[in-house]
């Protein structure tokens, strides 16, 4: 039985200390066979990246060649190493985690951290160079990042090598600025004379002598347009088709994965279709057939199954919450955050993802609907005549979605329940089969508080919107929006969660809207909404179901409504 690396990006240690690692190695001949050495690509955060990045370094280090067997011998690599293998010096940089306070703060945190990689990156080959700390002494005394570069590509010149470069979490420190909301100071260090494009105009100029090949990962474009000229030499091969599952798990390692840690046969396939719903999804190239499972979140899921024999309390671990943080700074603007609820209302919207963004135009709708898709919010679903089709991917991305607006309503409109008695009449809904005082607590303390304005653009899909946002976190409930039947889109599908199995009814509800002035066609509404129901429950799974419960549910303006239990 393999232990689960939940959490882990160290391929060695994954490697040497027996847990779970997923072969991903035929995509190191792939990016090798690539048309370009300099290599842009981008994933959600907690995806596997640093893991990859992780397998590279292990892969093409000088110093790892007496360990090759070892690490790859029973991998795809191993059988088919390459002819680059074990033959460069790896200088890795990790933008992550500097300080973004202003932009003297910023560059110094950046040259420092910059010092830092080099001279571990002189520590690691001590046994190659001469006066290491001659060297080192030299760079510290440098006063800028360009001298600092050069007088590394100047030691590896002398010793004969090649470095190849890795750089994670290349944007991060430019999402922080971004969030911020600071346009001039991402200007300043980015565009003209700025410390950031000198770094890449650099590299670029090393490009031609030792850095021979550049592999960068991020979560977003976010620079790429804006370096263009200091940094052209770079292939974005994030959308690549034959790249789509490099990084995530498919359906077929994910089986693979329940097997290896150790899984009962009888439970996996039970397990493999709670893991689909809540973590699958992912799709970052059009013309691609297989979706990917989130690797970080799959594991974190099995972690728990494994150890406590039941699924984690939160489905959404707090690291991935702590990330998506970023949602509400990349809504201040009344644009970005009509969008947003649009885009959950409808689980989707038809767009075309940017490939280079311009900070310039960063709350263009385009632009703003591409962030998300990177961000792994939304996914490519299908092509829509010119444009694509993006969807929610998952349960889990929709409780986040679901989150941001309770949020929201809490801000706009102080609204602050009390949790409480909405549990209580959660509780009465899922174990005593009533309904109607959720929806009489959800009117009288949501829906009559919003103003005027929202009215205009209130709907059905508003309105499930909402009642499922305060549903999510009592966790007696999975809300399942538009579940197909032969009959039919059920409106609301509240489906038990696997966490609460003595939860005694699942409900099966059908909403409607009306207007005060349409006061007049609630019993054509009403009829018309229990003909409805009736031919969702004869559907096959929910037909002769004692358990399931089902409610027509009319609202009348924003005050006045009427529950049908039939």
């Amino acid at each position: 039985m393999k232990k689960i690396p939940y959490g882990m990006s160290n391929f060695r240690a994954m490697r040497e200390e027996g847990y779970l690692y997923v072969d991903k190695t035929m995509y190191i001949e792939k990016i090798e066979n690539l048309n370009s050495k300099y290599l842009f690509f981008i994933r959600p955060r907690r995806f596997g990246k640093s893991l990859f990045l992780s397998t590279l370094e292990n892969y093409y280090d000088i110093n790892t060649e007496r360990d090759f067997e070892k690490l790859f011998g029973d991998l795809y690599i191993g059988k088919n190493p390459t002819k680059l293998r074990n033959s460069y010096m790896i200088l890795e940089l990790d933008f992550s985690g500097l300080d973004t306070g202003d932009r003297n703060r910023l560059e110094k945190s950046f040259k420092q951290n910059l010092i830092d990689s080099i001279n571990s990156f002189f520590n690691k080959y001590q046994n190659i160079f001469k006066d290491i700390e001659e060297i080192k002494q030299h760079i510290k005394e440098k006063p800028d990042i360009k001298s600092i570069i050069n007088q590394l590509i100047e030691e590896v010149k002398k010793v004969g090598k090649k470095i190849y470069l890795i750089i994670d979490e290349y944007d991060h420190f430019a999402n922080d600025i971004i969030a911020m909301g600071d346009n001039e100071f991402y200007r300043e260090i980015v565009r003209a004379s700025g410390f950031v494009r000198d770094f890449y105009e650099t590299l670029k100029i090393g490009t031609k002598s030792v850095i021979d090949r550049i592999f960068i990962t991020g979560i977003s474009p976010i620079m790429l347009d804006d370096l263009t000229s200091g940094f052209n030499i770079a292939l974005n091969v994030t959308m690549d088709l034959s790249l789509n599952e490099m990084l995530g798990f498919t359906e077929e390692e994910v089986e693979k994965v329940l097997e290896e840690v150790g899984i009962e046969e009888k439970e996996r396939e039970k397990s493999l279709e709670e893991l689909k719903k809540l973590y699958d999804g992912y799709l970052f190239s059009a013309e691609a057939q297989k979706r990917i499972y989130n690797p970080d979140m799959v594991l974190y899921y099995l972690d728990s199954i494994v150890r406590y024999k039941k699924p984690p309390r939160n489905l959404v671990d707090d690291n991935v919450k702590t990330d998506y943080g970023r949602l509400n700074r990349l809504t201040m603007n009344e644009e970005n955050r009509a969008l947003l609820e649009r885009i959950i209302k409808e689980e989707g919207i038809v767009a075309e993802i940017v490939t280079k963004f311009s900070f310039d135009r960063m709350y263009d709708e385009e632009y703003f609907v591409s962030l998300l898709f990177y961000m792994g919010l939304l996914t490519i679903e299908r092509q829509e005549k010119t444009r694509l089709f993006l969807k929610i991917p998952n349960y889990v991305i929709k409780t986040i979605m679901w989150e941001y607006i309770e949020t929201n309503l809490k801000k706009e409109y102080k609204i602050n329940l009390d949790l409480n008695e909405l549990r209580k009449t959660i509780e009465e809904m899922a174990y005593e089969g009533r309904i109607k005082p959720y929806i009489e607590y959800i009117s009288r303390n949501v829906l009559k508080v919003l103003s005027n304005r929202d009215i205009i653009n209130f709907d059905e899909k508003y309105i499930k919107v909402i009642l499922i946002t305060y549903l999510v976190n009592s966790k007696a409930y999975r809300p399942i929006s538009e579940r197909e039947t032969e009959g039919g889109y059920i409106d609301i599908y509240l489906e038990r969660d696997i966490r609460m199995p003595d939860v005694k009814y699942e409900w099966l509800i059908e909403l409607k809207y009306l207007k005060k002035s349409e006061k007049g066609k609630v019993d054509k509404i009403k009829e018309e909404g229990i003909k409805q129901l009736k031919r969702y429950i004869e559907s096959r799974g929910l037909k002769d179901r004692k358990d399931v419960k089902q409610a027509l549910v009319i609202f009348i303006g924003k005050d006045e409504y009427q529950v049908i239990e039939i």
